[in-house]
């Protein structure tokens, strides 16, 4: 948010109450700058208990803006519905928005969203929960490339995530919809944090959309390389890792998304480790990190809607990736 000194709380609206917004509202009592302003959602929900009271709950947004005047509003509903609700609170309200990845399911809504009314302001008000990019281990593999420059350029990638989806049957496709809409923009966000991303070079799913590979040109410092993404339900527990390799000094970084670790070595030589006190859940080690920069007075990049474009662009505009 910009400064809000002396003007109290920032005043959250949130739009639907699923389980991914369980991690949102964890988040978001933590902290003493920010109150819950309404829920809603148009299923029959059990009422949201937010630091011990229940705010006030609709069965639209639009309802909900009738009477309230939020500073964010968060929206954690299916994707499909994400760009008209992001319309909606645009046109109807002053607040920001930040939208569950992916911000869209189509090129065309991301098309609707640049400009919705006129003068909505997409660009500045409209945010997109890319949390994979504020895990701990990316922000420390992110650090680590920055603060050793003679190591060059990052020459190659390799990208693997596994969700123990297959267990859930047809109930995966109806929430996830397919392994590359859930996992693709995770591991394209990821990605943003190390090098520039160009676009997509090819895109194949398998397995009747529960697996999935791409591969995805990117610039490093000057030179060109391309990022080898898998994403696959096929498995019986959740696994997650990303490789860097830097060709010309013969480093690579291994992070493992999984454990929240990582550790960089040169042949023989281990050069640095990262780990964790094991304390803290994953995605809430994600979203403490992204709400603090989102409530700060300048959001990172990866959160804009500039960014949102570029990896929604390449996320569902290679062939086959939809």
């Amino acid at each position: 948010m910009t400064d809000r000194a002396g003007v109290g709380p920032v005043r959250v609206g949130l739009v639907g109450v699923g389980v991914i917004a369980g991690t949102h509202l964890a988040v978001l009592a933590e902290r003493q700058d920010v109150e819950l302003d309404f829920t809603a959602d148009p299923r029959s929900v059990e009422p949201v208990v937010f630091r011990g009271a229940t705010p006030p709950h609709y069965g639209s947004l639009a309802e909900a803006l009738d009477v309230h005047r939020p500073d964010l509003v968060v929206l954690a509903t299916p994707t499909e519905t994400h760009a008209e609700l992001a319309a909606l609170a645009l046109t109807r309200s002053k607040a920001r928005i930040l939208v569950e990845k992916p911000l869209v399911h189509d090129l065309a809504s991301l098309a609707g969203l640049r400009d919705p009314d006129g003068g909505a302001g997409a660009r500045e008000r409209l945010f997109t929960a890319h949390h994979f990019a504020f895990s701990p281990e990316v922000d420390w593999a992110s650090e680590l490339l920055a603060g050793h420059p003679e190591w060059g350029p990052v020459t190659a990638i390799t990208s693997a995530f596994y969700d123990p989806y297959v267990l859930r049957g047809p109930e995966a496709f109806a929430t996830y919809v397919s392994s590359w809409t859930d996992s693709g923009v995770n591991q394209l966000s990821m990605l943003t944090r190390f090098v520039d991303l160009t676009g997509p070079a090819s895109a194949r799913q398998s397995d009747g959309g529960a697996s999935a590979w791409c591969t995805v040109g990117f610039r490093s410092r000057g030179e060109a390389g391309t990022a080898r993404l898998r994403s696959s339900w096929l498995t019986g527990s959740s696994s997650k890792e990303s490789s860097l390799v830097l060709g010309r000094s013969g480093v690579e970084i291994w992070i493992d998304h999984t454990a929240m670790t990582g550790f960089a070595a040169r042949e023989g030589e281990l050069l640095a480790a990262f780990g964790n006190d094991g304390r803290t859940a994953r995605k809430v080690a994600h979203y403490r990190p992204l709400y603090a920069s989102l409530l700060s007075g300048r959001p990172d990049a990866v959160l804009g809607f500039d960014a949102a474009a570029t990896i929604t662009a390449i996320h569902l505009g290679s062939p086959g990736a939809r």
